[in-house]
């Protein structure tokens, strides 16, 4: 029996997440996903993240011979946004300006740039549409939100939209409304954090991934400014080291010498006191913040969602259950999803229920 298929791409950075979602006529359903694992010996032959693409594209094609049967064919692609400069919220139509800036002029350099430019070389060779979806960039904060103390730094958005909006308009339903009338802090925790206040459906504000963010299993999150400071003039780093400090290389794993918490949940069970101390912390500045967060959309809140990997440790969930059951309900929604967010947005697109942007697309400062 023919299905009709919608391809969705996550590239990081020695990983390319795929997967295959069928539409039918109630909805979306994933029926084949696979994390392609990339040697990083390999990756590290590549003179640059964009000399991956030929590569990375030929692993998809890969996938897509051995999931796809018989009479099966693809009606669109989707690939994760990337670091774009600020977007509106929504599904951008991927097209070869937005291949070229992804690939040789984005924001910042990340795997994640890929997922554009691989969607468009695999929607080529099938003939179908190519769309990303609510990139980190996706950038709603009003003006209130963007003042700082040095008028030369004001804060900008970094989230991980794509997986925010996905649990809101989750949660938008669960309560049966739109998620344009949603009030909530989704707070994304996997290797990243994105602690976020969903106000009207919108991403008012949030704890930006080096900003105010608590410490994560690999990101240092926000540091005292003066002693930064005086790290970045003593001389004893490179400014690359100095980025990996915070930004890979911070966290948890500064502190403990692992990214994977299980193992770090196993340190405290056999008594490693300074584990349980790291840990402890995590926990503290993540209640923090998502109080922070309650307190932007006036501690009026529809409920608290918790997701991403560090969602699947029951540890961590009773804990913040705990610290923040009085601010709301707290909804758990393990993992990114991210894969299923992407088809759905594809999907929205073809059926209809929205239009997609064409880029270059305009910040809603300037829409304004």
């Amino acid at each position: 029996m023919s299905r009709d298929l919608i391809l969705a791409i996550n590239p990081g950075t020695t990983t390319t997440r795929c997967a295959l979602s069928e539409t039918n006529a109630t909805g979306l359903t994933v029926v084949a996903e696979r994390t392609l694992e990339h040697d990083e010996t390999v990756m590290a032959g590549f003179g640059s993240i964009a000399d991956q693409l030929s590569y990375r594209s030929d692993c998809v094609s890969e996938f897509l011979s051995t999931e796809m049967a018989a009479g099966d064919r693809l009606v669109a692609c989707a690939g994760r946004g990337g670091m774009l400069t600020p977007v509106p919220p929504g599904v951008i139509e991927v097209n070869a300006q937005l291949v070229h800036f992804a690939l040789y002029t984005p924001t910042y350099h990340h795997a994640s740039n890929l997922g554009a430019p691989m969607a468009a070389s695999i929607a080529q060779q099938h003939g179908v549409r190519a769309f990303i979806v609510d990139p980190v960039s996706v950038d709603e904060l009003p003006p209130v939100a963007r003042i700082t103390g040095c008028p030369e730094l004001p804060r900008f958005s970094f989230v991980h939209a794509l997986n925010i909006r996905a649990c809101g308009r989750k949660l938008a339903a669960e309560k049966g409304k739109k998620l344009s009338d949603l009030r909530a802090v989704v707070a994304h925790l996997g290797a990243g954090f994105s602690i976020a206040a969903l106000v009207d459906g919108k991403l008012v504000d949030s704890s930006n991934r080096m900003e105010v963010s608590p410490f994560t299993p690999e990101r240092a999150g926000g540091l005292p400014p003066l002693p930064l400071i005086e790290l970045c003039y003593s001389g004893a780093y490179t400014k690359a080291q100095l980025l990996a400090k915070l930004y890979g290389n911070g966290g948890v794993f500064a502190h403990l010498g692992t990214k994977d918490i299980r193992k770090v949940e196993a340190m405290i069970d056999e008594g490693y006191a300074h584990a349980e101390l790291v840990y402890d912390a995590m926990i503290l500045q993540i209640a923090k913040a998502i109080g922070a967060m309650a307190s932007v959309a006036d501690f009026n809140l529809d409920g608290i969602v918790l997701t991403g990997g560090l969602a699947n440790s029951p540890r961590i969930v009773a804990a913040l259950t705990e610290k923040l059951s009085r601010l709301g309900e707290i909804t758990v929604y393990p993992g990114s999803n991210e894969c299923l967010a992407l088809a759905q947005g594809a999907a929205r697109v073809l059926q209809g229920e929205e239009t997609a942007m064409s880029w270059p697309v305009q910040p809603l400062a300037e829409v304004v």
